[in-house]
């Protein structure tokens, strides 16, 4: 398969940080959905606690993003990667044996925390390590990251037949196996200092103009991104009278991943203006949204989420690559946490606004207006792209940009 040839041409840290992203996304996958089930369900918690608990875990998460960028660059990646695990580990058992408020609450702000270390921190380390390869490098990642995210569900539905604490003390025995394999392969490596406290790092990077316009215009991937776990979902259920139906729109998804993710990369990093496809990325994401506009049925369902993957395959790996060229090596991991705090914001924004048109195409018998709104979401992003590329202000693939303030 050539998924498993192109994962072995690079170092044998990359490989892990690839199986990591595998784990990851299946422990996290396995838990996660099914949590608020278990607090209102089996721990009889109102509506309110829940929203609290689930809340703090997304603020956890989202909001501290830029103190693990900042700590992969100052402390390293590797040991950011490792307390990251490690505290995901405890935060997920704390949820299988405790009951309590306070012991959920603790375990929600441990789990969002461990995300916010080891999320940039890997990227930085992947880019790292990738080297000219950063796009065929995060090409694999998000292969390993959409299988993760169909094996998880799956195996948390399997497992629930058991009782959820079976479900979540597994989820924990997944990041401890990660935890350990990292500290036993993920070679230490020197840390270049930035030259500035993390104030002045944070200064520099939140002063890059182009970087803060590349960032907001790209609040349209994220947003359309989490409409494979909000309106899709609810599209393909609402075209079946399936609940099972969500499923097929992952599986569809994983299966594409793997078919074409690695050959759409290939061809299209052989052509050096990334930003264009960056931008045709986002357009196709756009347009995934039109057929259930068109048609009802699951069959258009079906289709919008092959062409919101294939949106995704073409865009995500040029962005990933992209992000570090902003700036200085040295503050790979920043820019990454600070793009990611961004994109937490958007998703939490662009999920408000798409809930609120299900809620008002729903009453209004609108069907349309969610999926319109999403194209929107989408368009907007694309010009964002095309408009930075036209006036210049977004890093060539062959070397790092310092700053453009012009942008």
């Amino acid at each position: 398969m050539r998924t498993w040839r192109e994962m072995r041409g690079f170092p044998l840290a990359v490989q892990l940080l690839l199986v990591n992203q595998l784990g990851v996304n299946t422990g996290f996958y396995l838990l996660i959905p099914y949590l608020a089930t278990h607090l209102g369900e089996n721990l009889g918690m109102s509506a309110a606690v829940v929203g609290i608990v689930l809340g703090v875990r997304n603020l956890s998460q989202q909001g501290l993003f830029i103190i693990g960028g900042s700590a992969a660059d100052r402390l390293g990646a590797r040991g950011v990667i490792i307390a990251g695990c490690a505290l995901r580990t405890v935060g997920f058992a704390l949820f299988a044996l405790g009951d309590g408020l306070p012991v959920l609450l603790a375990a929600s702000v441990l789990s969002g925390l461990a995300g916010a270390l080891f999320n940039p921190a890997v990227r930085a380390y992947l880019a790292q390590e990738a080297g000219e390869r950063r796009a065929e490098a995060f090409a694999l990642f998000n292969v390993f990251a959409t299988t993760g995210a169909l094996v998880g569900p799956l195996l948390g539905s399997a497992l629930l037949l058991v009782d959820f604490r079976t479900s979540a003390l597994t989820a924990a025995g997944i990041f401890a196996v990660l935890t350990v394999a990292q500290a036993l392969v993920l070679p230490a490596r020197k840390v270049e200092p930035s030259g500035s406290g993390v104030l002045g790092d944070w200064r520099e990077v939140l002063g890059n103009r182009a970087f803060l316009a590349f960032s907001l215009a790209m609040v349209g991937m994220f947003t359309l991104e989490n409409q494979l776990y909000l309106l899709l979902p609810d599209g393909a259920r609402e075209a079946t009278g399936w609940d099972g139906a969500a499923g097929i729109v992952f599986l569809v998804g994983t299966v594409a991943n793997l078919a074409f993710q690695l050959r759409i990369t290939g061809s299209l990093k052989s052509l050096e203006d990334r930003a264009r496809w960056i931008a045709v990325g986002l357009a196709v994401m756009a347009l995934a949204f039109l057929p259930p506009v068109l048609a009802p049925g699951a069959v258009p369902v079906l289709a919008s989420a092959l062409l919101l993957y294939l949106g995704i395959m073409i865009a995500s790996p040029f962005v990933m690559e992209l992000i570090p060229r902003f700036g200085r090596p040295e503050l790979t991991g920043t820019y990454f946490g600070i793009f990611y705090v961004v994109s937490g914001v958007a998703a939490a924004v662009g999920n408000t606004v798409v809930g609120w048109a299900m809620d008002a195409g729903e009453s209004a018998g609108r069907a349309w207006l969610p999926w319109v709104c999403c194209a929107v979401f989408g368009a907007a992003s694309a010009g964002g792209i095309a408009w930075l590329r036209r006036r210049g202000a977004l890093p060539a693939p062959a070397e790092p940009v310092r700053e453009k303030a012009d942008a």
